[in-house]
C-alpha cells in the first residue's frame, strides 16, 4: 500500500468533493464516488459513470480502502457472529455482530492490540501495535453489512484498543459513519467504551454529540482497580467520576458504568454498598459483566447467586443495574480471545 495515497472511506461527501476539485476535477463526481463506494463498489473499475481518464487519476492518488473477512465463527448458541478480518498490513483484527431480534449491533475495534493492560482482557496482552485509520473502523461495518444482508443500526466500540487512546481517528469515524449518503448511523445509536482517559473524556463531552458513553469501571476503591487496570494508576475513581458528570451535563446522556464481575476480587456486598455510594444521584446505569475465562489470567467468573445478588444490591440502593448476558461465549466471543489463538 503506497502510503502517499489517500483513503477514500476516511473522507465524508462534503470531503470527498473537495478532494475532487483538488485533483482538478467537478465536485459533483465526489457525490458519484461516495454513492459507489457505499454500493459496495470494491475497485474504481466497478464504478461504470466514472471516466476512464478519471478512474487512471484515482489509481495514481488514491484508494477506496478494503479490508478482508479472513476468518468468520458463528456461535450455535444465539447465532453472534465472529469476524477476524486481515488488514493491508497482514495484521488482523477482530469484529463481532450480535443479531437481536430489533437491532444489528457491531463492537469494532479501533486499534491493534491495546497498551491499556487490564487484567481481564486478551486483547492487550501484547500491547499496542497501532492505531486503526477511520475507514479500518469504518470497513468492518461495511463488510459485515455485505456479508450477512443485515443493516447494522448499533455500533459499540467496546472490541480491541481503547477508543480515547485514538481519539482523532475515532472522532473522525464518527463523522463518516453519520454521513447520511453514506452509513447514515445516528449519534444515539453509538456507544463508546473506554477505560477512563479522563482529560479526552472532557474533550469527548465538548463535542456535544449524543454518543453513549459507557466507563469501565470494575471496583469502587482506587487501589483495587489500580490491581485490574494500570490506567486506575493515572486518574482516580473520583476525577473519573467527575469527568462522567461533565459529559452527562454536556451531552445529556446517561452513562453506563461497566463493572465485570471477578470471583473473590470484587464481587462482594461490600463493593455493591460502595459502588452504590458512588453512583448515587447520578443519571447512570451499570452493566454488570461475569467475566470470561482467558487462558493467561488467573481470573474466574463468580457463580450466579452472587451476580444476581450483587445486581440486587445495587437496585435496592435505586443503582439501576442489569447483568450482561454474554454473547458467542462458545466461539471466543471475549475480546481479543481468537486473535490471539489464530495468531
Amino acid at each position: 500500500m503506497n502510503h502517499n495515497k489517500v483513503a477514500l472511506k476516511n473522507f465524508t461527501e462534503e470531503e470527498l468533493k473537495e478532494f475532487m476539485k483538488t485533483i482538478g476535477e467537478k465536485p459533483f463526481r465526489g457525490s458519484q464516488i461516495f454513492s459507489w463506494i457505499y454500493k459496495g463498489a470494491k475497485s474504481f473499475d466497478d464504478m461504470n459513470n466514472i471516466p476512464k481518464n478519471l478512474r487512471n487519476k484515482l489509481e495514481e492518488v488514491s484508494y477506496i480502502g478494503n479490508i478482508e473477512v479472513e476468518l468468520k465463527l458463528e456461535s450455535k448458541v444465539d447465532g453472534t457472529k465472529k469476524y477476524l478480518f486481515l488488514l493491508n498490513d497482514k495484521n488482523i483484527i477482530e469484529t463481532v455482530m450480535m443479531d437481536y431480534d430489533s437491532r444489528v449491533t457491531v463492537c469494532v475495534s479501533n486499534q491493534v492490540g491495546c497498551r491499556m493492560g487490564c487484567k481481564f482482557c486478551a486483547s492487550t496482552i501484547d500491547g499496542l501495535l497501532r492505531n486503526l485509520e477511520p475507514w479500518e473502523i469504518l470497513d468492518q461495518i461495511m463488510k459485515i453489512q455485505e456479508d450477512t444482508g443485515k443493516r447494522v443500526s448499533n455500533i459499540v466500540l467496546m472490541g480491541s484498543g481503547e477508543p480515547l487512546d485514538n481519539f482523532e481517528n475515532t472522532k473522525k469515524f464518527f463523522e463518516i459513519v453519520n454521513d447520511k449518503n453514506g452509513l447514515n448511523i445516528g449519534y444515539r445509536h453509538i456507544t463508546l467504551s473506554t477505560c477512563g482517559i479522563v482529560p479526552k473524556i472532557y474533550e469527548f463531552a465538548d463535542l456535544e454529540l449524543p454518543i453513549n458513553l459507557a466507563l469501565s469501571l470494575h471496583s469502587p476503591y482506587d487501589e483495587a482497580r489500580k490491581e485490574i487496570m494500570p490506567v486506575a494508576n493515572a486518574y482516580t475513581i473520583e476525577e473519573i467520576l467527575d469527568a462522567c458528570r461533565y459529559y452527562i451535563k454536556k451531552t445529556n446522556r446517561r452513562v453506563t458504568f461497566e463493572y465485570s464481575l471477578i470471583k473473590d476480587v470484587n464481587d462482594s456486598e461490600k463493593e455493591a454498598n460502595a459502588l452504590s455510594k458512588l453512583l448515587k444521584g447520578m443519571l447512570c446505569h451499570v452493566n454488570l459483566i461475569p467475566i470470561n475465562k482467558v487462558e493467561e489470567r488467573e481470573f474466574e467468573k463468580p457463580d450466579k447467586s452472587f451476580i444476581y445478588k450483587f445486581r440486587d444490591n445495587l437496585e435496592k440502593n435505586k443503582i439501576p443495574a442489569t447483568v450482561r448476558i454474554s454473547m458467542g461465549s462458545d466461539i471466543s466471543g471475549a475480546c481479543g480471545q481468537l486473535r490471539r489463538k489464530y495468531k
